[in-house]
C-alpha cells in the first residue's frame, strides 16, 4: 500500500538521524544534494511541512498532485492537492482537490490534465479511519475496506466512482498511453493487481498469487509493468499473511519487485535483495527500474533510492540520506525527478517533495 502511514513510522524512527545538510533552509543552488547524488542537479524544495508523499506528474509535466497530512493546511489525516512546478510559493497552501472527508491516498493525473484518480474513504466514513494498534510491535499498513477509487475534476469535484466492490480498491495509476488504470483490490479475497479503463469498465484480474501485489506503474510505452510484492512462502508465512489479511492489515517489510507485460503475462521477479523494496518506477528509456530500498540497513533505516536492470542486474545507489528517499516519478519528458525525502528538515519528522534534473 502507498500511503505516509509508511512514512510516519518511518520518520519516528528516523528522526534523530539526521544528515549534516539537514539545516531546515535551502542556501543555495544544489544544496540540497547529497554527496555522491552523481544523477540529481539543481535540488529543488516544493513542500516545507508535515508528510507529504505520492507526488504525480501530468501528463503535460507542469504540475503534481499529492498527498498530504499537513496539520496547517487544515487537513487531519491524508487529502490530495495539486501543485504548479514553477509556481511554488513557501507557506502558502496549494489547491486541495479532494473532498477533506475520509483518508485519500494514490492520486493521478488522467490523459488532458483536467481530471485525476486517487483512492478515498470518504463514502464509507467522513472521518479519518483509525490507524494500526502497534501493540504487537509488528509493522503492518491498513488495508481500509472503504477504500474506492474516484475521478474528480481540478476543483475537488467528484466526476465519477469507478470502484464499487466490497473491499479495498486503490492505488490506482494510469497508463502513458492514457488507455487503462492499473490498481490494487481485494475482491478476490487477496490482494491482487487488476487493470481497466478509464471510466471503470472491463475490469480485468492480472495477478493470482497469494501476497500483497500493489504499486504498480506502467513502463513509458505502456507495454509493461512493475510492482512490489510480498511472496509468503511457509506455513507461518502463509497463516500470518491471511491472519493479517482477515484484519484489514499487511505487513510490508519483506517485499521484492516484479515486472511484466502489461496484461499480466511473463511476470518476473528482478530482486531479491530482502528486506523492503517498493516504489518501483520505470526510467525514461523504459531499460532500468528507480526504486526505494532499505535492503542494506539492519534497523529498517535508511530508505534510499537504487536503480537496476529490467533484468535485475546492475544495482546502483542513487540517493545517500541518513534517513528516508522514496516515491521517485520522473517527468514525461524524462528531464526530471521528483521525489519525496526527510532531508532539510531541521529535524524534525516533516516528508517533503523535491524536485531536480535527472542526470545519466
Amino acid at each position: 500500500m502507498k500511503n505516509l502511514l509508511f512514512l510516519s513510522i518511518a520518520i519516528i524512527l528516523f528522526s534523530c538521524q539526521q544528515s549534516t545538510k539537514s539545516s531546515g533552509e535551502e542556501t543555495s543552488t544544489d544544496s540540497l544534494r547529497y554527496e555522491n547524488e552523481v544523477h540529481l542537479r539543481n535540488v529543488r524544495q516544493l513542500t516545507w511541512g508535515g508528510n507529504n508523499a505520492e507526488a504525480y506528474w501530468s501528463f503535460d509535466g507542469k504540475s503534481l498532485v499529492f498527498q498530504s497530512d499537513f496539520a496547517d493546511w487544515g487537513v487531519e489525516c491524508d487529502q490530495i492537492f495539486t501543485l504548479e512546478i514553477n509556481s511554488v510559493e513557501k507557506g502558502k497552501r496549494p489547491p486541495m482537490v479532494s473532498t477533506g472527508l475520509g483518508r485519500t491516498t494514490c492520486a493521478y493525473f488522467l490523459p488532458g490534465d483536467s481530471l485525476i484518480v486517487y483512492g478515498s474513504t470518504h463514502l464509507a466514513d467522513s472521518l479519518c479511519p483509525p490507524t494500526p494498534s502497534r501493540s504487537t510491535g509488528k509493522y503492518v499498513w491498513p488495508i481500509y475496506e472503504g477504500y474506492d477509487i474516484f475521478t474528480a475534476d481540478l476543483n475537488g469535484k467528484i466526476v465519477n466512482q469507478l470502484t464499487t466492490e466490497e473491499g479495498y480498491d486503490a492505488e490506482a495509476t494510469v497508463s502513458p498511453n492514457g488507455d487503462r488504470i492499473i490498481f490494487t483490490s481485494t475482491r478476490s479475497g487477496d490482494l491482487e493487481l487488476y487493470t481497466m479503463n478509464l471510466d471503470g469498465s472491463d475490469v480485468v484480474q492480472i495477478t493470482d498469487e497469494l501476497g500483497y501485489d500493489g504499486g504498480a506503474f506502467f513502463s513509458p510505452d505502456g507495454s509493461k509493468i512493475v510492482w512490489r510484492a510480498s511472496r509468503p512462502q511457509t506455513e507461518e508465512e502463509i497463516t500470518e499473511y491471511k491472519d493479517l489479511l482477515d484484519q484489514g492489515l499487511v505487513q510490508p517489510t519483506e517485499m521484492e519487485l516484479y515486472i511484466a507485460n502489461a496484461d499480466g503475462t511473463e511476470a518476473k521477479k528482478i530482486t531479491s535483495l530482502g528486506n523492503a523494496n517498493w516504489a518501483p518506477f520505470f526510467t525514461p528509456g523504459g531499460d532500468k527500474i528507480l526504486f526505494s530500498s532499505n535492503h542494506a540497513s539492519e534497523r529498517g533505516f535508511p530508505f534510499n533510492l537504487f536503480l537496476i536492470n529490467i533484468d535485475g542486474s546492475g544495482l546502483e545507489q542513487v540517493t545517500f540520506d541518513d534517513t528516508f528517499d522514496s516515491f521517485p516519478m520522473f517527468s514525461p519528458d524524462g528531464k526530471y525527478l521528483v521525489w519525496a525525502s526527510n532531508r532539510n528538515n531541521g529535524g524534525t519528522r516533516d516528508t517533503n517533495l523535491f524536485v531536480a534534473e535527472w542526470v545519466d
